[in-house]
């Protein structure tokens, strides 16, 4: 029996959160609300600053004290409500000081109880109830959004369970990146099952996102993991997974289930043959990376179309099949790393990128595509991203065999010195397309 590992879930900002038998230990259920930007919650501070700069240097005649009536209100984007009440207090006295101090302002302590100065302290306090009222409201709807947030990705850990790192002779990692959607909740899956047939795999990726969106990703995993373990034929899983996602949408008529359609990818690689089936389902199409350092784009010879359009245009389903030899990885991912952008407006270019990394064994190849997604989108990706890669392992298949990263390690080092050799001799092995 294998044993699970921790699954690692990732933010837009690359934080790792542990979700297993590690973080279920860990016992803690607090919900942790993002904090503001150090500048921002500095700002209160630089605002007064600046009006201490200005008052000086302005006429007398030109009160820059005025400008504190704002104060709460500027603080109310990033403090409590308690904090907002305490700044308001403060900025009526502060009034009160550049009002009637000859030695700043140039004005005598008469000043103090001036009619416009009265005024400005009146507008302070109505202005500090209103940010007060704000920065409350502000916080019990971060808390909300936090307990959304906690909720959807509790949801998608459950649809997302740990995937076996290793499967026979097969090598599997796998990366989900969360976009910066607020509730951090969208219709991309993976997963990777043993069978009798070889290791089967399904990446996809369900149009739209919500609750909608999880619950059609649920059908569709459900059926799969059904489906993989019944069906001998690929062409046949992908059938059984479009009719699960039919009858589902039958039993709801009229909702969205019925409209959303999903792209994807299933794969099947035997135990004893050294190639690998691919059935693709209007899915960007998979990288395979030889053991010589090339990389190609398996681009479907008769692609199918998306699942849950089968009960409008058919349910044919063509399986194509390629050499996958040990050494050799294949790359599935969804269409959030192709269309992840930089400033210019520049899609991702993963092919490029790609070939730089061939022979790094799976986690350090999606750990690699995992930084530089962050980099070239300055960290603000704008959809979810989910990648799984598969390694063959050279041997015979050891059914039952605990997971071992020393060997994924040791044959990525072994593909790395094969492609350096290769490039070495010929100049062009990374050429391959």
């Amino acid at each position: 029996m294998y044993r699970p590992r921790e699954w690692i879930h990732r933010d837009r900002h690359g934080r790792r959160e542990a979700v297993g038998r590690g973080a279920a230990q860990s016992g803690s259920t607090s919900l942790q609300i993002p904090a503001p930007a150090l500048w921002m919650r500095w700002l209160p501070a630089i605002y007064v600053g600046v009006i201490l700069v200005l008052e000086p240097i302005t006429p007398v005649q030109w009160p820059v004290s005025f400008l504190l009536i704002a104060l709460p209100v500027v603080a109310a984007y990033t403090h409590g409500a308690r904090t907002v009440a305490a700044i308001t207090v403060f900025a009526v006295a502060f009034e009160a000081v550049l009002a009637g101090t000859p030695c700043c302002a140039g004005r005598s302590v008469g000043y103090v109880g001036e009619r416009h100065y009265v005024a400005t302290y009146i507008s302070t306090v109505l202005v500090g109830v209103l940010g007060t009222i704000l920065a409350s409201h502000r916080v019990r709807r971060e808390r909300t959004l936090a307990t959304v947030r906690s909720v959807a990705e509790t949801a998608q850990r459950v649809l997302l369970r740990p995937v076996p790192r290793r499967l026979g002779q097969v090598c599997v990692e796998t990366l989900y990146l969360s976009a910066a959607a607020e509730a951090r909740i969208g219709g991309d899956l993976y997963e990777a099952v043993p069978t009798v047939y070889g290791v089967r795999l399904l990446i996809g990726d369900v149009r739209g996102k919500g609750l909608v969106a999880v619950e059609t990703a649920a059908t569709m995993l459900g059926g799969f993991r059904e489906a993989a373990y019944d069906e001998p034929d690929l062409a046949a899983v992908a059938r059984r997974v479009e009719r699960s996602m039919a009858r589902r949408a039958a039993e709801l008529p009229g909702s969205e289930v019925a409209e959303r359609f999903v792209t994807a990818v299933f794969a099947e690689i035997p135990d004893r043959q050294p190639v690998v089936r691919i059935v693709n389902c209007g899915h960007p199409p998979p990288l395979l990376i030889d053991r010589d350092g090339s990389v190609k784009e398996m681009n479907s010879t008769d692609p199918s179309l998306p699942l849950n359009l089968g009960v409008l245009f058919g349910d044919e389903y063509h399986v194509d099949e390629r050499p996958f030899r040990p050494g050799d990885l294949l790359l599935l991912y969804t269409d959030g790393v192709t269309e992840t952008r930089d400033r210019t407006g520049t899609f991702y270019p993963l092919t490029e990128r790609i070939r730089q990394w061939a022979g790094l064994p799976p986690r350090e190849l999606l750990d690699r595509l995992h930084e530089d997604l962050l980099a070239f989108s300055g960290a603000n990706l704008d959809d979810d991203t989910a990648a799984l890669a598969a390694n063959r392992l050279p041997g015979e298949p050891r059914d039952g065999a605990e997971p071992s990263d020393a060997e994924c390690r040791a044959e990525g080092a072994e593909g790395a010195e094969g492609a350096e050799g290769a490039e070495g001799a010929g100049g062009t092995a990374n050429q391959g397309n």
